[in-house]
């Protein structure tokens, strides 16, 4: 197991290196970080040469990048536009994206799993063929009609909910956001684990199990249910890094200032620095998550061994 950690460890250096690469490209080149600063009026010539000695932008693009580099193995992602170190602009985006982070996936396993166990168990009788219907629906809509919807009934129309949410962005204050966030994952995990699990249904193993005189809930508990999350648990680790990524819109409709908050200002802005470094950081969190997910193969399935 641990040679195998080790492995999977360098094969996540050049990924993260190649991932940053090509963000740092896109962003340095395809998009005028001076014309950010300077605003709607043009820079003149002398304040723009100004500005990119200060940022370090009249250098080559490898060059700026090889310097970004070294500065991110040092905790130094650098400076926003506006004066503000990058790092303290994660200090206040990244908690409160985590914990949006950490309700959508427990919403998305919880309720996921629970459906899918229970259209999987009952496939072609009327429960299943409403729940593939419903999670078809929330699948075809996207997130900004499903996040606006419930915005507008549940925190206008009913009042059950505050339509924006507070600074502080309490865990009770992110289960409708969590809910809006997760709400295509929760659908994809539901059908993924009926499959699973009307496939599993009919194996061997299940059957030897039951002809054993094993209890019901036991067969599907520590037999059925344990082998066909192998494919949720994929799915669930690789969603991890989307969900915190794709947040934007989400943090945008509940006026939440995390991780998705700042992208968007950055993007607006052409803000590259900020940019750079908070992905930079979500491909480090894709690639840990990627990592787990591995190790938890062995976990659900013995026959799994890593040498």
């Amino acid at each position: 197991m641990g040679r195998y950690v080790v492995r999977r460890l360098l094969q996540m250096i050049p990924v993260f290196v190649g991932a940053t690469l090509l963000i740092f490209l896109m962003v340095n080149v395809m998009g005028d970080p001076i014309a950010g600063l300077c605003g709607e009026r043009a820079c003149d010539p002398a304040t723009a040469a100004q500005l990119k000695k200060e940022f370090g932008l009249d250098k080559p693009v490898w060059q700026q990048y090889l310097t970004y580099m070294g500065n991110v193995f040092t905790g130094d992602f650098g400076t926003a536009f506006n004066g503000q170190p990058v790092t303290e602009l994660m200090s206040t985006a990244f908690p409160v994206t985590i914990r949006l982070t950490i309700v959508a996936i427990v919403l998305e396993v919880v309720i996921g799993i629970t459906l899918g166990v229970l259209t999987g168990l009952r496939r072609g009788r009327p429960v299943d063929t409403g729940v593939l219907l419903a999670t078809l629906v929330v699948i075809s809509v996207p997130t900004f009609v499903t996040g606006l919807l419930l915005q507008l009934l549940l925190g206008v129309e009913w009042g059950w909910i505050k339509p924006s949410v507070s600074p502080e962005a309490a865990f009770g204050e992110l289960i409708v956001p969590g809910l809006v966030l997760a709400s295509v994952s929760l659908a994809y995990v539901t059908r993924l684990t009926r499959t699973s699990i009307a496939e599993n249904k009919r194996s061997d193993y299940v059957r030897t199990a039951i002809a054993k005189g094993l209890p019901r809930h036991r067969v599907i508990t520590r037999h059925l249910l344990r082998n066909s999350l192998i494919p949720v648990v994929t799915f669930i680790g690789t969603d991890i890094g989307a969900l915190m990524g794709g947040a934007i819109v989400t943090e945008r409709i509940f006026n939440i200032h995390g991780v998705g908050y700042q992208l968007y200002q950055g993007i607006l802005r052409q803000n590259t620095q900020t940019v750079v470094g908070f992905v930079t950081v979500l491909v480090l969190v894709f690639l840990v998550a990627n990592l787990l997910v591995d190790l938890l193969y062995a976990v659900l399935d013995p026959r799994i061994r890593y040498a």
